[in-house]
């Protein structure tokens, strides 16, 4: 194993080098034709900076969509792929999260294989070893899942934090006379956090043409929060009815107020119950230990 250890690491630091040498060879490291036109063409053909692109790159992004593509297809989940994303807040679609988790899950079989190059070479390998890979690789695509996941629940939960706050705000501008468009508005513009965020994308959708009733709507559907989806049906139906804004929104206040309490005292229930964990495995066996053990000293000395 010492051997192919060697092998591989020479292998690879010649491979690197016989790479860089073609780069800079004159067949290989001339322009294209494209690369000498596309500064003259690029407000039509290339929009976004063709003549940017390496020789030889061109030929390895046709194989990387690929190997996404197929990533995605056996990974699957692409509709919870796409909530998360939209709940989340990142600007990327399915393909390209799966795209970015196969390249998380390559770099950790590459960490994998150096780990292993590394123990063969300082003489502590075992057949075993041979496993680190695969495994790593596999840890390492479950791990960025979950940091959607998180990343996901996270700005969940700071919106419905926000939301209390920003009904209270839009009824507020409502009774003193704004129009709702316009209180969505102000509280675009003085607001900060991941709802009012969403918010001012709401409003710029219905300055481009959409109706204010399908621009809540579709912020409703995007982040999937029960609270605000709640909420923003109350308010589109209060629209269409004709009914008081600032009393319907007074009472969504009000309502996301109780619910964040509840939400609030669950939570701190099931703290209480992770709480008694160190309780009951760390501190009572010692308290245990410390009252019995001299007594079973005592009494193995004689002096009971």
């Amino acid at each position: 194993m010492t051997d192919l250890a060697f092998a591989i690491v020479l292998g690879a630091a010649f491979g690197i080098g016989a790479c860089l040498v073609l780069s800079v060879a004159p067949r290989w490291g001339a322009p294209s034709l494209a690369r000498r036109v596309a500064p003259y063409l690029r407000d039509i053909t290339d929009p976004q900076g063709l003549s940017r692109i390496p020789v030889g790159v061109s030929s390895v992004r046709g194989i990387w969509p690929g190997l996404q593509e197929r990533f995605a297809r056996l990974a699957g989940g692409a509709a919870s792929i796409d909530r998360r994303l939209r709940q989340a807040g990142w600007a990327m679609d399915a393909a390209a999260f799966r795209g970015r988790q196969l390249t998380v899950t390559i770099i950790g079989v590459i960490a994998g294989g150096i780990l292993i190059i590394a123990l063969v070479l300082s003489g502590r390998g075992s057949p075993g070893m041979w496993l680190v890979p695969p495994v790593l690789g596999v840890v390492a695509a479950f791990a960025y899942d979950a940091m959607l996941t998180r990343a996901a629940r996270a700005r969940c939960a700071r919106i419905e934090e926000e939301l209390p706050t920003l009904l209270e705000f839009l009824a507020l501008c409502l009774s003193a006379g704004e129009g709702l468009l316009d209180s969505l508005r102000r509280v675009g513009d003085v607001g900060a956090g991941d709802l009012t965020a969403e918010v001012r994308s709401a409003v710029l959708a219905v300055g481009t043409g959409s109706s204010l009733s399908e621009a809540l709507g579709q912020l409703a559907r995007r982040l999937d929060v029960p609270a605000l989806a709640r909420s923003i049906d109350h308010l589109v139906a209060a629209i269409d009815r004709g009914a008081p804004l600032a009393q319907v929104l007074h009472a969504q206040a009000l309502d996301a107020r109780e619910d964040a309490k509840r939400g609030l005292l669950e939570r701190a229930g099931r703290k209480e119950i992770y709480m008694l964990f160190p309780l009951v495995f760390l501190i009572l066996p010692l308290s245990v230990l410390f009252a019995v053990f001299p007594g079973i000293l005592m009494l193995r000395l004689g002096l009971g």
